[in-house]
């Protein structure tokens, strides 16, 4: 399986050279062993769809970690809410060594096997749950301890805004990769929620060689947070 995992780094830092996007060698090597990691698993347990796996690395292991140059400096712990297979809860934690994170997701067999890529891999900046961030005792358990939320999200931002405020400090981020038209969804979540939000921005993701122009709709929006 070396040679996967030598094909994955090969096509990781193609990517990364192209965008100006400089992981050091063993972020890289790492990123590329988690890359094998979840190909394997997704055999037994369905963390990214079937039809993905060939473009593990553009679609999954790049987008996440291109995304961490978005992070604000000031931020220190974040929550990934349903981070399914470690997307992109893992890369930030690669990436971003300094910050400490929880990756959280309702499905068992996902968070087992997240827990043990974690293990794998010897990220000690990171923990697992299998839990429902909106349900109380999680709540209780970190009200008040994020200053970044972090989301792939499936959900209407608006949901999402309701699962964060509980969670977050006094002052924080919500950063949500989405992808299509959010314009009605954006509005929606601005109008109820506009006493909260300080600053909002949604950036166009494009990127070399295969999204110059961000013909995949790729979006991430951040949203700058005062309770």
């Amino acid at each position: 399986m070396v040679d996967v995992q030598e094909q994955y780094l090969k096509e990781l830092q193609t990517f990364c050279w192209e965008n100006g996007f400089n992981p050091d060698t063993l972020q890289a090597e790492r990123l590329a062993y988690f890359a094998e990691l979840v190909s394997e698993k997704n055999e037994f347990v369905n963390l990214i769809s079937r039809k993905d796996i060939d473009s593990i690395i553009e679609k999954h292991v790049f987008i996440s970690s291109y995304i961490t140059k978005y992070i604000p400096e000031k931020c220190t712990n974040f929550l990934d809410i349903g981070t399914g297979g470690g997307f992109p809860g893992i890369p930030i934690a690669i990436l971003k060594p300094e910050m400490r994170g929880v990756l959280v997701d309702s499905t068992k067999k996902k968070i087992d096997a997240v827990k043990e890529f974690i293990d794998k891999l010897k990220i000690g900046n990171l923990t697992a749950e299998n839990e429902r961030v909106e349900d109380p005792e999680f709540i209780v358990r970190y009200s008040n301890s994020f200053d970044l939320v972090v989301s792939r999200a499936t959900v209407p931002l608006i949901i999402l805004f309701r699962y964060t405020l509980p969670l977050i400090k006094d002052k924080a981020f919500l950063m949500v990769l989405k992808g299509g038209d959010l314009d009605d969804e954006f509005r929606k979540a601005e109008i109820k929620y506009k006493a909260y939000i300080k600053k909002s921005t949604i950036f166009e993701l494009y990127y070399k060689p295969n999204n110059v122009r961000n013909q995949k709709g790729k979006k991430l929006v951040l949203l700058e947070i005062s309770k």
